[in-house]
């Protein structure tokens, strides 16, 4: 695997995304300005909590069916964040050792972390692309140097649109990425929404708060990123609906959605 470069600078007093939700899931890799935006988050937001874990095992559920399932040895985890337990190449390679794994993100310590956890199995392979996901090219030509692009691809694209503010460059991002990977190929892709009145008011407080601002949408909006494709079983539905197990927990309707689709 790839040495990372190790980010000169690294601003600690301001809250950032992939290390608040590394708080919520329990890691370790997070610093007092991230606690501080999570708790005073779920202090005026108690279900955020079960949020963050379900969007988890919606991940969970969803990339072990893919291995599983549909026979996909190979995945591109686009905008991974920062790993804690069960990520998406310890996943796959416990149901089968040969599959190969890609993880993208424009954050160098995100990718040091990636690093840091460990390598793959013997028989697969797991490497990483530092690249903004808006750069399709950047990441679709870093992921040809691990992947076998003329072979299906589960693209996996879980809880991070919502960091694109402009939901055509978030739409269009998606489009691009489908068309390039071939036939036969899965995305695997969820987005968060707001539960209610107050959970919007908490969100946008948190977008200004100088963190780096996630937007909610609809679920009527988002299954446009699954147009032209086909949906899997039971089709876009919200995070704990999606082929629950004993683990999911609560149902939430609205707190995200997502699914899994074959790409034709």
């Amino acid at each position: 695997m790839t040495e990372p470069t190790k980010p000169d600078e690294l601003d600690v007093s301001v809250p950032h995304s992939a290390r608040v939700w590394n708080y919520w899931l329990g890691g370790k890799d997070w610093f007092a300005a991230d606690k501080a935006a999570g708790d005073a988050y779920c202090t005026k937001y108690p279900d955020m909590k079960y949020m963050v874990r379900e969007s988890r095992h919606f991940l969970v559920r969803t990339v072990t069916h893919l291995a599983r399932e549909c026979g996909m040895r190979q995945f591109l985890d686009v905008g991974a964040g920062l790993p804690t337990a069960n990520n998406t190449h310890e996943i796959v390679q416990r149901i089968a050792p040969e599959s190969r794994v890609v993880y993208v993100d424009h954050d160098p310590l995100v990718l040091l972390h990636v690093h840091a956890m460990g390598d793959s199995t013997l028989e697969g392979a797991m490497d990483y692309v530092l690249a903004d996901m808006r750069d399709t090219d950047l990441v679709l030509d870093g992921a040809a140097k691990t992947l076998d692009m003329s072979r299906p691809i589960a693209v996996v694209i879980n809880d991070v649109l919502g960091h694109i503010v402009d939901w055509d460059e978030a739409l269009g991002l998606v489009r691009r990425l489908v068309a390039r990977v071939p036939s036969g190929s899965y995305l695997c892709l969820s987005h968060s929404t707001a539960s209610d009145a107050k959970h919007r008011a908490v969100q946008e407080e948190y977008n200004n708060s100088g963190a780096i601002p996630y937007i909610m949408r609809e679920p009527e909006v988002t299954k446009a990123f699954f147009e032209g494709l086909d949906l899997v079983e039971p089709g876009f539905v919200s995070w704990p609906n999606w082929r629950p197990d004993a683990n999911t927990g609560r149902t939430t309707e609205r707190a995200g959605w997502g699914g899994v689709a074959r790409i034709p």
